[in-house]
């Protein structure tokens, strides 16, 4: 009689679970627009509200990779042929890994929430308030700091990489010059107003990354390897160490992933989304890294960005313009979910109008600008980013915020989830979780942030802060000599 009560209240719970979600989906839509019949209404639903599958799939994989398919050559410079292949493999599974706790997470947290019939309805679920419903305040803090400093950075890499790529297409202006034209640029993506909205964006993001990575692999293949090459590889475990993380950093977009979750009509469709993007990113950075590696081999060490190596040629110069535009988008990415958080500080984040969230939203670009100009290091802050920041925000807290949810016997008897097809035991899954967290400590923390920064530090030394031009060509002068154009 009791197994059979329970089983009764679990399927009640269940159809109430699937009537809110109904009941919330039709909200949405509403909110949407997607109910019009109009003219307006079926433009404004091709072009301008996503929310399918296919929507989140583009999301993932536009945002996984940007800039950092150029720094992925210089990364196998650093660790050699095989351990790029194996790091990009491996870290491309933990990623989908922890993004499937973090999508787990969210449906346990948003499930209880609808049990207490509270109402999404204009309002962004965030990570940190996923942590925050789970696990207390402190947890909230903690995933606030590391998500929020994550993406602050995450928006200064598109802003440095911007003005790095363009000088290659035009070196009358320096790199510092163009960060801060660049930086006016993507300031409009306040005007953005939330992942339902990235859907034509999101399209054209990946196509052009997919150009470029083609591009890459051609081009270098073409080219043909430099005169004595040379693929010493790994021989400073500094140098290492700071590719591997570089590598961490390249699957680590987990810090969008409940806002482009939260963007779908069915969140809980999310599940495998990000391993399929994920496969999909391989057969870009594979061989463009691989190509680029082979081709230029240890003259990577002295040039982070890929284009930098490659002749100049129409085919390159619209790589270049393809990347900027694809980075314009990925700074949105970005900097929306620091939109959303610096609104509901304000109390803003609920209103309808999208002039005053535009103009709230600009004191969260300047910081970003500012940080750009003053260390424009591409490459070595990428992997800064991943050792301090990435290895937090998108491996040890999803793993660890797993294992406390569901420590108790009770929470895993009623997970809203039970885990994959393929791994139903829980002490399977926190195998699978610990090993993440103590990897990521040991090798992504303590190794990587110990590589990463003495490089950044190094770099520091090299060109100073606000480096008007890094790591510039240096042509000769009408003397003869070699001086450099942007001390």
């Amino acid at each position: 009689m009791g197994a059979s009560s329970t089983a009764a209240a679990a399927q009640e719970d269940e159809a109430i679970s699937k009537v809110n979600y109904t009941e919330m989906e039709m909200d949405r839509r509403e909110q949407d627009g997607l109910n019009d019949t109009s003219l307006r209404g079926q433009v404004k639903r091709l072009f301008w509200h996503g929310g399918s599958v296919y929507d989140a799939w583009f999301s993932c994989a536009s945002n996984q990779v940007a800039q950092v398919l150029l720094t992925l050559p210089y990364s196998f410079s650093q660790l050699g042929m095989a351990s790029g292949i194996v790091f990009q493999i491996f870290y491309g599974l933990v990623g989908s890994w922890t993004a499937y706790l973090i999508t787990w997470l969210y449906l346990e947290y948003r499930s209880r929430k609808e049990k207490e019939n509270v109402n999404f309805k204009n309002h962004v679920i965030q990570w940190f308030e996923v942590l925050d419903g789970l696990l207390g305040p402190y947890w909230k803090v903690i995933g606030l700091a590391f998500n929020c400093t994550f993406l602050l950075f995450g928006s200064v890499i598109q802003l440095i990489a911007c003005g790095s790529n363009i000088y290659y297409i035009n070196d009358h202006l320096d790199k510092r010059t163009w960060t801060y034209i660049f930086g006016a640029c993507c300031s409009l993506t306040i005007f953005i107003p939330s992942f339902h909205n990235y859907r034509v964006w999101s399209f054209l993001g990946l196509g052009m990354t997919t150009y470029t990575a083609w591009y890459l692999t051609i081009a270098a293949v073409a080219n043909g390897q430099v005169p004595d090459v040379k693929h010493t590889g790994a021989n400073k475990l500094v140098l290492y160490f700071t590719g591997a993380t570089n590598i961490l950093y390249t699957f680590g977009g987990h810090a969008v992933t409940v806002e482009i979750m939260h963007a779908m009509w069915k969140p809980s469709k999310f599940k495998v989304i990000y391993l399929y993007a994920t496969i999909y990113v391989w057969t870009l950075t594979l061989p463009s890294a691989i190509a680029v590696y082979w081709a230029f081999g240890d003259q990577l060490l002295d040039h982070s960005n890929a284009f930098s190596l490659l002749p100049r040629s129409p085919a390159r110069d619209l790589a270049v313009a393809l990347m900027l535009i694809h980075q314009f988008i990925t700074f949105g990415f970005a900097c929306t979910p620091l939109y959303f958080v610096w609104e509901k500080v304000l109390g803003v984040h609920t209103t309808a109008n999208i002039l005053v969230r535009a103009l709230i939203r600009i004191p969260v670009v300047i910081p970003i600008w500012f940080l750009a100009i003053i260390f424009p290091f591409f490459g070595p802050i990428n992997s800064a980013v991943g050792s301090l920041l990435v290895t937090f925000t998108v491996y040890i807290i999803p793993a660890a915020a797993h294992m406390l949810t569901y420590r108790t016997a009770f929470a895993r008897e009623n997970a809203v989830e039970k885990g994959p097809t393929y791994l139903r035991s829980w002490t399977a899954i926190y195998v699978c979780n610990i090993f993440v967290v103590v990897w990521t400590l040991v090798v992504g923390v303590g190794l990587g942030g110990w590589a990463s920064m003495t490089n950044f530090i190094r770099q520091i030394n090299t060109f100073g802060l606000f480096a008007k031009c890094y790591q510039c060509p240096k042509p000769k002068s009408f003397m003869g000599d070699m001086t450099s154009t942007c001390p």
